[in-house]
């Protein structure tokens, strides 16, 4: 893929994801749906925090793709940062709520999307939600080589981060006595710590695939010493 496509695809990423969160906005007012409540807004949602995180990926990675003017220190922390939220967070959290999502859903999907939401929203802001942030992440994989951080430093973020997600949801449940997902309430208070352990491993898993197919698809050697220009690198042999 050429730089030019890779623009292209960064700004066709980053405002597909931006619609999609005007489009979810521009419901506010509308009769909630049962199972959906007011307390924390959209922010209670991993699903709709995942958007806001790719958004916030891909239109950094599309300014990444325009920094010649720049400073060469500019630059360089730009994509450092530009990795590490695609690496620790954008892959690893994408790849999950796809995931997780629909095997729930396959499963009992009144557990996690009730019947009564696809009057609230259409088929295809479900699957914007849920389904196409999976070809967005392996398209992001295939186009360009991500520098990772030590493996655990990066396993360390994403804990913090999902401990204060979870953190996060109690305290709703605490304040409202609603559990923001219904199959949270199926568990006890060890069967939810239980949960979260296998949630978090689940998404280690993720993180590890994540760097697995990175260093595949470009090579050990072309992935870390992606240049500071954030251009890629021709792939090299293991």
């Amino acid at each position: 893929m050429t730089d030019t496509q890779m623009k292209i695809f960064h700004i066709l990423a980053f405002v597909w994801y931006a619609f999609v969160i005007l489009s979810m906005a521009a419901k506010d007012g509308e009769p909630l749906p049962p199972g959906i409540f007011m307390y924390g807004g959209p922010w209670k949602y991993l699903t709709f925090l995942n958007l806001v995180l790719q958004m916030v990926f891909f239109g950094l990675a599309a300014a990444c793709d325009f920094q010649s003017s720049l400073g060469k220190g500019m630059a360089k922390q730009r994509n450092l940062c530009k990795d590490l939220l695609f690496s620790v967070f954008a892959f690893p959290v994408g790849m999950f709520v796809v995931l997780l999502f629909w095997v729930i859903f396959t499963y009992d999907r009144e557990l996690v999307y009730p019947v009564s939401m696809d009057d609230f929203f259409p088929p295809w802001m479900n699957h914007a939600m849920h389904t196409l942030v999976l070809p967005f992440l392996l398209g992001e994989i295939l186009i360009q080589p991500h520098k990772y951080p030590k493996t655990k430093n990066g396993l360390a973020a994403l804990g913090i981060v999902g401990i204060a997600y979870l953190s996060w949801v109690v305290w709703i449940y605490l304040a409202v006595g609603i559990w923001v997902y219904p199959l949270l309430g199926l568990f006890s208070t060890p069967g939810i710590a239980g949960l979260f352990f296998c949630n978090m491993t689940i998404v280690t898993l993720l993180y590890l695939l994540g760097q697995t197919l990175n260093e595949q698809v470009w090579g050990y050697r072309a992935v870390n010493s992606t240049s500071s220009s954030g251009k890629r690198k021709t792939r090299v042999a293991d």
